[in-house]
């Protein structure tokens, strides 16, 4: 590996920032509970797992360089996000009220695997950003690419859980207001349709969202 501490600053930088994954994540705490968020960012980092193992194999480049297989996964991604608004939009109390009912939380990890696995920008990312530090002279590319991504996605489990943490704790407090319970369902269900359209029209980036 080229300059460990040079990639690990990179790594920090880039995971850090807000993104959708983020959002996600903070939604899910906010509206479900801490264990929730938890749970999602759990699932998101199983999914960006999956794509180190694909990228260490060389399958992210090919899904890259195919417009059938990345326009498959990016629209089957927004699918994914646009069910998920709409399983919460037309979820109901007894009484009939809006509201936001926990799930479990195997399937609330699930979700977070999904959604993550079916983000073409994460493809992106690790082929645009791990080979930038991979030394050929080291040999054996792929066990480098496995091992930084395996680092970046600790840190990026990191960030996650901090805004589960913190999103879990101001759920709580929203959670206890009448306002907030009438009308979480519906800002969850908006939140969803906007990630859905994210992932259709952004463009290719280079930061791990």
């Amino acid at each position: 590996m080229n300059n460990p501490l040079l990639f690990l600053l990179a790594a920090l930088t880039l995971v850090a920032i807000p993104g959708p994954n983020h959002l996600y994540i903070t939604t899910r705490s906010i509206g479900e509970g801490r264990r929730a968020g938890i749970a999602s960012a759990l699932g998101v980092e199983t999914g960006t797992l999956v794509h180190i193992g694909a990228a260490a194999a060389g399958l992210s480049a090919v899904v890259a360089a195919s417009a059938t297989a990345f326009g498959f996964l990016r629209y089957a991604g927004a699918a994914y996000l646009v069910y998920l608004a709409y399983r919460t939009l037309r979820s109901r109390h007894a009484a009939g009220e809006p509201d936001l009912q926990p799930r479990p939380l195997p399937r609330v990890y699930l979700d977070g695997v999904l959604v993550n696995v079916l983000n073409p920008k994460v493809v992106l990312f690790f082929l645009a950003f791990l080979p930038q530090f991979v030394d050929q002279a080291a040999g054996a590319v792929p066990l480098q690419i496995a091992v930084m991504g395996a680092v970046t996605a600790l840190i990026g489990l990191t960030v996650d859980l901090v805004y589960a943490v913190a999103a879990g704790s101001i759920g709580a407090w929203l959670r206890a207001r009448p306002v907030f319970q009438r009308r979480q369902r519906y800002a969850t269900g908006v939140i969803y349709l906007g990630l859905g359209a994210a992932a259709v029209f952004a463009g290719p980036g280079a930061r791990r969202t």
